[in-house]
């Protein structure tokens, strides 16, 4: 699975070729099929029938929408398809415990990768493994130089530093999730390695959404933790690493206040939703088409005086999804996303402690995935989307919500799969 979505970066997104990734995956989900074993259980995803009305609904704006082969290869293949793939993916691998714990810890050594290779392009300017196609897009965009200033921010193989910030904002409460879940002091002191390089690599990506998201994450992590001590062990942990950011990276923070202030990030970001809104109330139904052209040429008559350049989607997921597929397309989705959430409550509840700070800990990437996708295309950037499915999937599995409950009837035998 990591192995897929490393793909799904670095191939299918950095490189372009945007269905490799997808196609793994199925051939995956079909592998998995037919090795189907008491050991390796099989089940079908949560809420069938919705996904099937997701993959229905998308179909005609999808079509309407593929002006051209990126687009074509870009929504429904990624966004709509992917997601259900990917989501299966996650709902097969969380038999139990230990299956949930092992995705967690590749994510988590995935997330410290991409964080090493953001901080050395912070340190270098260079993007290791990059292409030339990607330094020649990044030199039109003056390397997201802050104004003001000699820094840039970093975007590594998301090119966009809102894109990779908002990557480091979900990955955070992997390492999070398994410090607490571990009883190991060498484990613990590994993921604190991991949860740094991945705060620092967030810091240089001046990214003000993904900060906030990752706010709104921690608060919702800390209620979820299950353990009182935990509790306070985080919000200690949080106060220090706020100090040591502030007294070691005055300079990155006085930026990162400089950009977060500044008029015209915030004005043409309120530009894009008003665009977008109108956009919506011309096409509430249909839409204009799932893709990035489409949009960029049927909202150009209704862009507003704030966004004061065309763009090709309006920076909020949920506008994107309304305003491409139509308000039926988004009320899906939306009904997707809380079901398993829900699920993924309920396994929580019927959890134990270890288990619950896992589970907590996906739920707060869920969250701030979400949080952050009112300001950014989160939930519709396939990377983070497969991310946001692939958890999703896990935290809400109903093999995991049988292995919960096969545990508190049978407590020795709480790492044998139930159908074992």
């Amino acid at each position: 699975i990591t192995v897929v979505l490393a793909i799904q970066i670095y191939i299918d997104w950095y490189l372009g070729l945007h269905i490799v990734s997808v196609v793994t995956a199925l051939t995956l989900l079909v592998v998995f099929y037919l090795t189907r074993s008491p050991e390796h259980p099989w089940t079908e995803p949560r809420v069938l029938w919705l996904w099937l009305a997701y993959l229905g609904l998308s179909l005609f704006p999808a079509i309407r929408g593929a002006t051209n082969a990126y687009d074509a290869a870009y929504y429904y293949p990624n966004i709509i398809f992917g997601a259900l793939v990917l989501c299966w993916l996650g709902t097969v691998l969380a038999c139990n415990r230990e299956g949930l714990r092992h995705v967690f810890q590749a994510l988590a050594v995935l997330g410290s990768l991409l964080a090493v290779h953001t901080l050395i392009q912070a340190a270098t300017g260079t993007i290791l493994l990059g292409s030339s196609a990607s330094q020649a897009f990044l030199e039109t965009k003056s390397f997201y130089q802050l104004t003001g200033s000699d820094a840039h921010r970093i975007g590594s193989l998301f090119i966009d530093p809102n894109w990779n910030g908002d990557f480091f904002a979900i990955m955070v409460f992997i390492p999070l999730a398994l410090f607490v879940e571990t009883s190991s002091w060498s484990a613990k002191l590994l993921y604190l390695v991991e949860m740094f390089l991945i705060v620092l690599a967030l810091l240089f990506t001046y990214s003000t959404g993904s900060w906030i998201a990752t706010f709104a994450g921690l608060l919702v992590f800390v209620v979820l933790v299950g353990r009182f001590q935990y509790r306070v062990l985080l919000l200690a942990l949080i106060g220090l690493a706020g100090l040591i950011v502030i007294l070691y990276f005055p300079t990155q923070i006085a930026l990162q206040l400089r950009h977060a202030s500044a008029p015209a990030e915030v004005s043409l970001r309120l530009g894009a939703w008003k665009t977008a809104l109108r956009v919506i109330s011309a096409y509430p139904l249909s839409g204009v088409g799932l893709g990035l052209n489409a949009y960029g040429l049927a909202a150009e008559p209704f862009r507003v005086p704030e966004q004061y350049v065309a763009l090709a989607h309006p920076h909020d997921s949920y506008l994107e999804l309304a305003a491409m597929g139509g308000l039926p397309v988004l009320a899906v989705f939306l009904a997707l996303m809380l079901y398993h959430l829900w699920f993924a409550l309920r396994n929580w509840l019927n959890a134990d402690m270890a288990t619950r700070s896992l589970i907590g800990g996906g739920i707060a990437m869920i969250v701030t995935l979400s949080t952050n996708s009112i300001s950014i295309n989160g939930w519709t950037l396939p990377p983070l989307a497969a991310i946001g499915w692939l958890v999703l999937g896990l935290i809400s599995s109903p093999l995991l919500a049988r292995s919960l409950k096969e545990a508190v009837k049978h407590p020795k035998n709480s790492a044998i799969p139930i159908s074992a």
